[in-house]
């Protein structure tokens, strides 16, 4: 069992480790670009609102993912449909979003913890932490979906996660339009008009 599942996220490894290593540069230069301006946001103009300030640095940091993922980490794959790309990406984001700023509201009403370091890392280590595991799925399976299937280097990667190898038809029992249609003589009537001829 634990071997199979070794082999299994072994294989997915080897299969997206590009991309990963793509997606975590542009999620670094993200985190930079939201921890600078929600730190600017929480001592400058928004002062005493946290979490107001963590969504206003999220959409921040948003858009700039959005640039950098389209134009780099998955240009290659980018959706054909851009109004449909960029709304999913933008509900997949609003999710890491939410999650994010679920964080920093526990550590700071529940937990009671509303210092600025605290919060600080509930927003931007823990919840970035999840918030970025589901984006990155999220962007991989629903984004950019149509068009990473039907990648080569791709294909693979919903069997890896699921176990689940696709069925591919066997080339030999694949039949042309015009052999479909036309009706074959048994091989025993060939075998007779042979031994006839």
């Amino acid at each position: 069992m634990l071997s199979k599942l070794w082999t299994r996220l072994r294989e997915l490894v080897r299969t997206l480790w590009r991309e990963v290593a793509k997606f975590g540069v542009v999620g670094a230069a993200a985190f930079v670009v939201d921890s600078g301006v929600w730190w600017w946001l929480m001592h400058g103009p928004m002062e005493g609102s946290n979490v107001k300030s963590k969504i206003v640095a999220g959409i921040v940091a948003t858009l700039f993912s959005w640039l950098a993922n389209r134009l780099w980490t998955f240009r290659q794959h980018r959706n054909g449909n851009k109004v449909r790309e960029l709304v999913m990406f933008l509900i997949m984001n609003a999710i890491g979003l939410g999650i994010q700023a679920f964080c920093v509201f526990v550590c700071q009403y529940w937990m009671g913890l509303d210092d600025q370091r605290s919060v600080f890392i509930a927003g931007n280590v823990i919840g970035l932490f999840f918030g970025t595991v589901f984006r990155y799925f999220a962007y991989r399976f629903w984004v950019f979906q149509s068009h990473l299937d039907g990648a080569p280097d791709h294909a693979e990667a919903p069997a890896l996660i699921t176990g689940e190898m696709p069925y591919v038809p066997n080339e030999r029992h694949r039949l042309a339009p015009e052999d479909a249609s036309t009706p074959q003589a048994p091989r025993g009537a060939d075998a007779g008009h042979e031994r006839a001829g």
